[in-house]
C-alpha cells in the first residue's frame, strides 16, 4: 500500500489500518537499520505517527503491536486533531508544536503524577535547602511516588537510587547530561548510594555496532558520567556486557521479569514486530532489574526490600511501568520514577537532541568556536524577521532554542527573568540572547573537559568494580 498521506484513511477497516500502521512501523525499523537519510526516516516517522493517530481516532484504541483491535464501538467524534497530538517512546520523540511535546498530556497518557508545588516544597523541607533548578523550573515535571520515597526518608529509611546511559557514541552531548547532574544532586542532598548502567548490550542489539565497540563507548561514556563529581565511594557504574555475567542475583532478577512478562506484553508496550531479534524482546527485563536491591548483593548485603529511585527522561517510562507491574509480583517493591523533559535539538524542540546527528547536538568534545558556530548557525529563534519588527512585538521564548538551553543551565532564577522579560518585550535582540548562551555553556562544557581529563582508567576500573559501598543497609 503506498505511503501517501493523501490516501483516504477513513475508508480503511480498523484491521486493515492496524494492519497498516503494523507495515508501516516495519518500514521505520528497516530505514533506521539501513542507515537511510535522515529526512527520509523523519517523513515514514510521521507518516506512522499519522497512522497511529489514525487508528486511535477510529477504534478508541491505542495501537498495540501484535494485537488487533479489540470488537468495540467506533468512535469518531472529530475531537482529536493528528497534528495536536505527539508520539513518544523509548527511540523516537516527535511532535508537530514548535514549544516541543505537550507534558500534561503526557502525563495524562502514561498515568503518571505531576511534580507540584507541594511536592518541591516538600522535598526544600525534608533536605532542609533549595530544590534544584531543574526541579524549580519543571525539567523534571513528572514523577512515579516520589511521596514513598519522602515517607521512607522522613522515617530514618534508606534507599538507592539508579539511573542509565546507551552508549550509542564516544562524545555525548549536553543533553545526556541532565539526568547526571540531577541525580548527582540527588546523591548529594539525600546522601545515598547510585547504581548507573550503561547499556552497551541495547547499543549493540539496536545498532551496526560490534560488541567491543560497544563496550568501548560504555567505558568512555563512564568517564564523562565520572566528570559530573559522583562519590566514587558511594556510587557502582557497570556495564552490561560486562556485569551481567557475574552477579548471579542480577540475572535471576532478570530471568524473574522474562517469565511474567509475556511476548504479547512485551511488544503492546515497546511495539516490537515478529521481525525483531529475540535480543530486543528480552531487553526490558535487562533494564528492569537494577530497580531490585538484590540485583546488587554487594552493595546491599543480601537485602531485597531496599526501595530504588529512578530519574530519566519520559521517554523510557514504558520500560519501568512493565517493571513496577512486574515487582509485585516476584516479591519486590516497586520503584519509584522522577521524569525529566527532553533536552531540544537546536534545530527546535520538536524532536530531542540526537548524538546522530551533529548539527542538532552540542558535544561535550566541542571547542568553543564550534559551539560558538553551532548556536549562531542553528539554535531556532523565536525571534522576528526583522529587528524593527522585534523591537515592536518582542521574541517568543516559549519556541526559542536558546531560551530553552539557558532554562536548563543557567543558575541564577533573577537573570533567567530578565533574560526572558527582556526578549518577550523586543528590548534583547536574537544575538544578544544567543551571546548569553554561549558565554553560558563554553565555560560549562570547558571546565567538564578539564574534569574529565583527570579522570584515569584506573579510576574507571574502581568506580566499575563490584564492591561494598560506603554506606550502611
Amino acid at each position: 500500500m503506498a505511503d501517501s498521506p493523501n490516501c483516504d484513511l477513513k475508508s480503511l477497516s480498523p484491521l486493515q489500518l492496524f494492519e497498516r500502521v503494523t507495515e508501516q512501523g516495519e518500514k521505520v525499523r528497516a530505514l533506521k537499520a539501513g542507515k537511510a537519510p535522515k529526512d527520509e526516516i523523519d517523513a515514514a516517522v510521521r507518516m506512522l505517527l499519522s497512522l497511529k493517530l489514525s487508528y486511535k481516532s477510529t477504534t478508541g484504541q491505542d495501537y498495540q503491536a501484535g494485537l488487533p483491535p479489540r470488537d468495540l464501538e467506533l468512535i469518531n467524534n472529530g475531537t482529536t486533531k493528528e497534528e495536536d497530538e505527539d508520539f513518544v517512546d523509548p527511540w523516537t520523540v516527535q511532535t508537530s508544536n514548535a514549544k516541543g511535546v505537550d507534558y500534561d498530556k503526557l502525563i495524562v497518557r502514561f498515568g503518571s503524577s505531576k511534580i507540584d508545588t507541594n511536592l518541591i516544597n516538600r522535598i526544600e523541607r525534608a533536605i532542609g535547602q533549595k530544590p534544584h533548578r531543574f526541579l524549580r523550573r519543571g525539567i523534571f515535571f513528572s514523577h512515579r511516588d516520589m511521596d514513598q520515597i519522602l515517607d521512607a526518608y522522613e522515617n530514618k529509611k534508606s534507599f538507592y537510587l539508579y539511573t542509565g546511559r546507551g552508549p550509542s557514541s564516544q562524545a555525548m552531548h549536553v543533553g545526556h547530561l541532565i539526568p547526571f547532574i540531577f541525580t548527582k544532586w540527588l546523591q548529594e542532598v539525600f546522601d545515598v548510594p547510585l547504581v548507573i548502567q550503561l547499556t552497551d548490550d541495547e547499543k549493540y542489539l539496536w545498532k551496526d555496532l560490534t560488541t567491543e565497540k560497544a563496550y568501548e563507548y560504555a567505558r568512555e561514556n563512564a568517564k564523562d558520567i565520572i566528570a559530573c563529581g559522583f562519590d566514587i565511594n558511594k556510587t557502582f557504574i557497570f556495564s552490561d556486557l560486562d556485569y551481567l555475567g557475574t552477579s548471579t542475583g542480577f540475572y535471576k532478577n532478570i530471568v524473574k521479569v522474562q517469565k511474567h512478562v509475556t511476548f504479547n506484553q512485551v511488544k503492546g508496550i515497546f511495539g516490537f514486530t515478529d521481525s525483531d531479534c529475540i535480543g530486543k524482546i528480552s531487553f526490558p527485563a535487562i533494564q528492569a532489574a537494577p530497580s531490585f536491591s538484590s540485583s546488587f548483593p554487594q552493595i546491599f548485603n543480601g537485602k531485597e526490600n531496599i526501595q530504588c529511585l529512578i530519574p530519566c527522561a519520559i521517554d523510557q517510562d514504558p520500560y519501568f511501568r512493565m517493571t513496577r507491574d512486574v515487582a509485585p509480583r516476584i516479591g519486590q517493591p516497586k520503584p519509584a520514577l522522577l521524569h525529566s523533559v527532553f533536552f531540544p535539538a537546536l534545530q527546535g524542540a520538536q524532536t530531542k537532541m540526537s548524538a546522530s546527528d551533529p548539527n542538532s547536538s552540542i558535544f561535550l568534545t566541542d571547542t568553543p568556536k564550534q559551539i560558538k558556530t553551532k548556536i549562531n548557525k542553528h539554535a531556532f529563534s523565536g525571534g522576528r524577521d526583522t529587528i524593527e519588527e522585534h523591537r515592536k512585538y518582542g521574541g517568543n521564548c516559549d519556541v526559542d532554542v536558546s531560551f530553552m538551553y539557558l532554562t536548563f543551565f543557567l543558575e541564577d532564577d533573577d537573570r533567567l527573568e530578565q533574560l526572558k522579560q527582556a526578549y518577550t518585550s523586543g528590548e534583547l535582540l536574537t544575538g544578544e540572547l544567543k551571546k548569553v548562551l554561549i558565554e553560558t555553556l563554553q565555560p560549562l562544557i570547558a571546565a567538564h573537559q578539564e574534569r574529565r581529563k583527570q579522570v584515569t582508567d584506573e579510576m574507571v576500573k574502581q568506580f566499575m568494580t563490584p564492591r561494598k559501598l560506603a554506606f550502611e543497609f
